[in-house]
């Protein structure tokens, strides 16, 4: 090829190059706008034409932990059944869709995401401790799924904290009841010493505190009186 041609054929690289580069540029933009206005068939579209389910936002957000966050489960569901999802990705706060989709009470998601081998039992903070952290009603199914798909009833987050010691502060009723019912350990300290009770007590839930007393002493019953 002649020095004369190169040039020529150099010459039209570059808008080519450059009308891909904002392609890419809308098509970004057009799948987080999607996902905030839960446009399903936004995202399905964009999909279609290879756009990468697993794009991250410029704050490290996963798209689909992004949407599960908002509530925006119609733009949700083309992602869950994308192929290619990772289901594992984790954004800059370590959290997975199957955290939040348990965080936020989102059953359906929690189902889809855990049939497809979702991690349970991560080190650290686990998608059981955000479903026990939901204030929402019908936490407590999502926190019998989870616990179907074998996940760890007294798991400890970096700092020993356990899921019942959540849901005595910040979670439903049910949840404690349900996470004493099937057997987590009301006695457990974590590592400033706080039990279950005093995640209670700390945010004035006096009721749970002695709902989770009383499953202390039926774990022990010649335990002193409390």
């Amino acid at each position: 090829m002649s020095l004369l041609r190169r040039r020529f054929v150099a010459s039209l690289a570059v808008p080519v190059a450059a009308l891909a580069l904002g392609a890419q540029a809308g098509s970004f933009d057009d799948f987080f706008t999607a996902i905030r206005r839960d446009d399903g068939a936004a995202i399905t579209a964009l999909l279609r034409r290879g756009f990468d389910p697993n794009t991250r936002d410029a704050n490290g957000q996963i798209g689909l932990v992004l949407a599960l966050q908002l509530g925006s489960l119609q733009a949700a569901q083309p992602l869950l059944a994308a192929r290619n999802l990772d289901v594992q990705a984790k954004n800059r706060a370590g959290e997975t869709a199957l955290m939040m989709a348990a965080l936020k009470g989102h059953t359906a998601a929690v189902q889809a995401l855990l049939a497809r081998d979702a991690d349970v039992n991560q080190t650290g903070w686990t998608p059981l401790h955000y479903a026990a952290s939901g204030p929402q009603a019908g936490q407590a199914t999502i926190i019998a799924l989870l616990l179907e798909h074998h996940a760890y009833i007294d798991a400890a987050s970096p700092n020993g904290t356990t899921p019942l010691m959540m849901a005595a502060q910040y979670g439903a009723a049910e949840s404690v009841q349900r996470l004493l019912d099937e057997g987590a350990d009301p006695s457990l300290k974590n590592q400033l010493g706080l039990t279950a009770v005093d995640f209670a007590l700390r945010a004035q839930r006096k009721d749970l505190a002695e709902k989770i007393v009383a499953a202390i002493r039926q774990r022990q019953p010649n335990r002193g009186k409390w």
